[in-house]
């Protein structure tokens, strides 16, 4: 029995199949629903879990080389989120960050293997992660 980690078996199976290369979206709880591409919700109530405890968790066994991220991310929440987020893609050896426009952000969704929706609240706190 998993007993410290992701124990969420739907979650699992998803990043089990994502290789080098391919992409993984870790979405908010109001990201659009994308029915080419598998979903595990695992949002609960509202920030509960967040973007971040998601990718906490996923950085400890998930080789992360790109993140995506909506540049609107930058300019409509306060700098306390803005320097969280950067905290933990910081926490992640040689990971670059690209943001673009919210609209360039969803064209990247549909090739990814899977996203994770969240219960997160925070405004264009959406993620896409690139696996090495």
């Amino acid at each position: 029995m998993i007993q410290n980690g992701i124990l969420n078996p739907h979650v699992l199976e998803l990043i089990a199949r994502v290789r080098h290369t391919n992409t993984l979206v870790i979405s908010d709880w109001a990201f659009p629903y994308w029915p080419e591409i598998e979903t595990v919700d695992i949002s609960l109530t509202r920030n509960i879990p967040t973007v971040l405890d998601v990718l906490n968790l996923l950085k400890q066994n998930f080789k992360i080389g790109k993140i995506w991220q909506a540049e609107e991310f930058t300019t409509t929440n306060s700098a306390r989120v803005i320097e969280d987020f950067d905290a933990s893609f910081a926490e992640i050896p040689n990971v670059s960050v690209c943001r673009l426009g919210h609209d360039d952000f969803k064209k990247l969704v549909p090739s990814a293997i899977g996203l994770i929706r969240t219960g997160d609240a925070t405004a264009y706190g959406n993620l896409i992660l690139e696996s090495v």
